[in-house]
């Protein structure tokens, strides 16, 4: 039985180690961090909530450039400092910034913006690199 349950978890492991360099690696780069915020024109719709988080989960799912990914909306602020006015946020991280640049031009991005800009009154872009050490 104790060679039994060995054996398990190590296919196991192996399996999830397989399945996780198939996915590609989605790891963060500290490199060139791309956040942005976006708000939406109507953020109570649920159908265009639903619309925008498929075009955007779309373009995380397809870009060939994007490394970590994450999409978020604003919880209810507790602190004064926090700004809680945006419907969500995206951030995705680059290995450099040359290739942020090619996914800016990448026919995914442009999609997405065509796919969903009539959804958003504004978006606000703060780009950072890593401090070097």
């Amino acid at each position: 039985m104790k060679r039994f349950i060995i054996i398990l978890l190590f296919t196991v492991s192996t399996q999830l180690g397989y399945s996780q360099d198939m996915a590609g690696d989605h790891s963060f780069d500290p490199n060139f961090v791309h956040s942005v915020y976006f708000w939406l024109h109507n953020p109570d719709s649920q159908a265009d909530r639903q619309a925008f988080e498929t075009a955007l989960k779309k373009l995380l799912k397809t870009s060939r450039y994007t490394k970590a990914n994450f999409i978020g909306s604003a919880p209810k602020a507790r602190r004064d400092v926090v700004d809680d006015s945006f419907t969500y946020k995206m951030i995705v991280t680059f290995e450099s910034a040359e290739t942020q640049e090619l996914y800016q031009n990448e026919d995914v991005h442009l999609q997405f913006i065509e796919e969903a800009n009539h959804l958003w009154k504004k978006v606000v872009v703060y780009d950072a690199v890593e401090l070097k050490k």
